[in-house]
């Protein structure tokens, strides 16, 4: 049940670097990101999976010297797009054709209108659009890790520049916006590691309007 698995899962202080989750299982984390919904469609955003140990290292002091970065056998990063372009979203519409065999005039209209809609914005207001979509398809990576019972710390305590300098996303036009080691919690020194997750009650977190 996903309550269940939810209630398991926790930040994870400490990996233990002598375990490995298997390719198998990251592949399906990734899915499950790619799966993720995304307004309009647009995924504007990419993952890099990384595993040079060199690079991560390198990653850790840029967060603080996180050292689950380095003792997880996985490290996800999750860079959203800079800006929305026509050609990025001509991109999609182009997917769109092919895989569902449709005309391209089916859909065009509606991408044009959102051209019409985006590209008006500025920057920013499109960058911190496409991070609003990279964190929908993070907490379904997430939940996903949970159910296979592979532990991930979600990680925004990172420096974003140094980041993006060290894995070169501003020439591809992307911002780092998290990270997700992936890993197996280590049996001790993880001062997290067995206590109770604590959460707001439904009382004050929700707010029914009827």
């Amino acid at each position: 049940m996903l309550l269940d698995t939810l209630n398991w899962r926790y930040a994870t202080k400490k990996m233990d670097p002598a375990k490995a989750v298997s390719e198998d299982k990251v592949e399906k984390i990734l899915t499950a990101a790619q799966m993720a919904p995304t307004s309009s469609g647009l995924q504007p955003f990419e993952i890099l999976v990384i595993t040079n140990k060199e690079l991560r290292a390198k990653i850790s002091a840029a967060a603080f010297g996180q050292t689950q970065i380095t003792d997880a056998s996985h490290l996800v990063v999750f860079a959203a797009w800079d800006n929305y372009t026509a050609e990025r979203i001509d991109a999609v519409v182009d997917l769109h054709v092919t895989e569902r065999a449709i005309p391209r005039e089916m859909v065009q209209p509606y991408y044009d209108n959102l051209k019409a809609i985006y590209l008006a914005r500025t920057a920013e207001v499109n960058a911190a659009h496409a991070a609003h979509q990279a964190y929908i398809a993070f907490g379904i990576a997430l939940a996903q890790a949970a159910e296979l019972e592979v532990d991930a710390t979600p990680m925004e305590g990172f420096d974003p520049a140094a980041v993006d300098d060290i894995l070169g996303l501003r020439e591809k036009g992307l911002r780092s916006v998290t990270l997700m080691p992936l890993g197996y919690r280590a049996t001790d020194g993880d001062w997290l590691a067995g206590m109770k997750k604590v959460r707001k009650p439904l009382s004050e977190l929700v707010t029914r309007i009827d």
